[in-house]
């Protein structure tokens, strides 16, 4: 007599009802902190739904004893979904950052149609959110919705719910998106093809310090699509990374230290383990950086990304400091175990920050590109964190969390480093932050679609803001983080939001605006030649 699994009997959709669920961190301390203001936008929500005429049932209960009410692990998004009626409209409802694997499992299989919303708010990274599930609905080939407001009682806000209540879709302007042409005999398509079949023929190796950082499946790219680029993996542990840090001395890491002294990067240091950045915690950090660059020598890597949300953080301080002196031209000196040699003398070694694969098939190739043509190869990903109007135009906040090379900065006399927030780092470890310095930016986004690889790509000026208005962006956001103040060229604030398919965007520096205007049309012929889908935005 066999024993048959009993089906699962799921509720029927009742007309006028609309689900929500949210999705959370996985990290206890940062769901309690963030849970005030997902109830807000929760409140809020609801009151534009109901004026709207339609009921709200929140899909899971808010957990008393745990102090929030988000899902925080990917089974218990499975079991909420189980209670779900699968035709039902539903609304993800993100006022913070959350772990897209969190609720991939359930929103896969629904049927209804699906909305992504969050709050416009520096202080709470519900932006971040939203992007990083649109970019993981989109690899996965989920249809969605999304939509974006301070509190959902504009006119805007309240007509897009409206059409989606009535439709199931709801459409955004992203005219701004056009598809490349190559260029004909130009000396940049010719540069960019080049370095793309030298790729392919000589082949080059992403070290992976274990996939999939806080759910990021948007961030996770499979061999099948990158082996034919000439690019591969190497599946490095972060176990590894700790092992070989055991093996660095004290002696090694004090040089660093010294390095940077020397350059002037200023640390904001303390006594309170808890609360403030101390010198052990730098000393761990200088360790991971001489660590990470003997492993890659060991496996001859052309880029490092460091998971270290995940398990690291539990261990050891921030992996942020030494991912920003990899990216860097300019950084301490790191001989291999028997002093015999300088490991990647006088190069960045590209770090693509939380193992995102599609910032480090980007920085690879903007690391050759900007080499070849004479330009600093300093790149790193950025987090699309908020922006606001200033003096006339919308200047974006694009902070990293953690780290960005200093000569993004203007070098290590205008950097400093602090303590990383306790509630998403309870070992603390510094940073590398500044404020970006003024000039000519190409901004890229390489992401799966449609089973393949596209990538989008537009010019920005990055502009210098009064230090009060900086500071009050910073603290309106992440303080101890590195900003840039970016104005996006033809492309507004809701285009981009409705386009982007990430939570980061990668940038790299040109001497002027002809140079940014050249470097740009190299990268989209050499990301063509690899045979990627290759989008301009905000160029005609």
């Amino acid at each position: 007599m066999y024993q048959f699994p009993q089906a699962i009997e799921r509720p029927a959709a009742e007309p006028g009802v609309v689900y929500t669920v949210a999705s959370g961190d996985l990290r206890h301390n940062a769901n309690q902190t963030c849970w005030p203001a997902q109830e807000k936008l929760e409140a809020e929500l609801s009151a534009a739904l109901r004026e709207l005429g339609w009921s709200v049932r929140r899909g899971h209960q808010v957990d008393q004893v745990a102090g929030h009410g988000f899902i925080d692990s990917q089974r218990a998004g499975i079991e909420v979904f189980k209670r779900l009626p699968p035709e039902a409209p539903l609304i993800v409802v993100e006022a913070v950052w959350q772990y897209s694997h969190h609720v991939l499992a359930g929103l896969r299989g629904h049927r209804g149609p699906i909305l992504v919303v969050a709050n416009w708010s520096g202080r709470w990274p519900g932006l971040v959110g939203l992007l990083n599930l649109a970019g993981s609905l989109t690899k996965a080939g989920r249809p969605y919705s999304l939509l974006w407001s301070e509190d959902f009682t504009d006119d805007r806000s309240r007509a897009n719910l409206k059409a989606w209540l009535d439709s199931g879709e709801l459409h955004h302007d992203i005219s701004h998106v056009t598809a490349y042409q190559p260029a004909a005999d130009s000396a940049e398509a010719a540069l960019g093809a080049a370095v793309a079949r030298h790729l392919v023929s000589d082949k080059a190796i992403l070290g992976v310090f274990d996939e999939g950082c806080m759910g990021m499946y948007n961030a996770i790219i499979d061999d099948e699509l990158l082996n034919p680029l000439g690019i591969y993996k190497e599946r490095l542990s972060q176990s590894a990374l700790v092992a070989e840090m055991l093996r660095v001395g004290d002696e090694e890491a004090r040089q660093v230290r010294a390095w940077l002294d020397d350059r002037g990067l200023t640390f904001h240091l303390g006594e309170d383990e808890a609360t403030e950045l101390t010198e052990a915690q730098l000393t761990s950090q200088f360790k991971m950086y001489i660590a990470a660059l003997r492993i890659a020598d060991d496996f001859g890597l052309d880029a490092v990304g460091i998971q270290y949300q995940q398990g690291l953080k539990d261990v050891v301080p921030a992996s942020d400091l030494a991912e920003g002196l990899l990216n860097n031209v300019s950084r301490p000196p790191v001989r291999d175990r028997g002093g015999s040699r300088e490991l990647y003398a006088g190069r960045a070694l590209p770090h693509f920050n939380e193992v995102d694969e599609g910032a480090a098939v980007d920085a690879l190739i903007t690391n050759r590109l900007w080499t070849a043509m004479g330009l600093d190869p300093a790149t790193t990903l950025h987090d699309v964190r908020w922006g606001e109007d200033y003096d006339g135009r919308f200047v974006w906040v694009f902070e990293i969390s953690g780290s960005a090379p200093a000569s993004h900065h203007g070098g290590y006399h205008r950097s400093w480093s602090m303590r990383q927030p306790a509630m998403y780092f309870p070992l603390g470890g510094g940073t590398l932050s500044g404020v970006a310095r003024p000039g000519e930016i190409v901004w890229s986004r390489v992401f799966v679609m449609d089973g393949a690889l596209h990538a989008d790509l537009g010019r920005a000026t990055v502009i210098e803001l009064p230090e009060a208005e900086t500071r009050r962006r910073l603290d309106a956001t992440t303080p101890q983080w590195p900003i840039m103040h970016a104005v996006l060229h033809g492309v507004t604030r809701d285009q981009f939001m409705a386009r982007h398919r990430a939570n980061h965007l990668n940038v790299a520096y040109a001497d002027d605006a002809a140079g940014a205007d050249r470097a740009l049309a190299a990268k989209a012929a050499a990301f063509a030649e690899l045979g990627m889908r290759v989008h301009l935005c905000g160029i005609s």
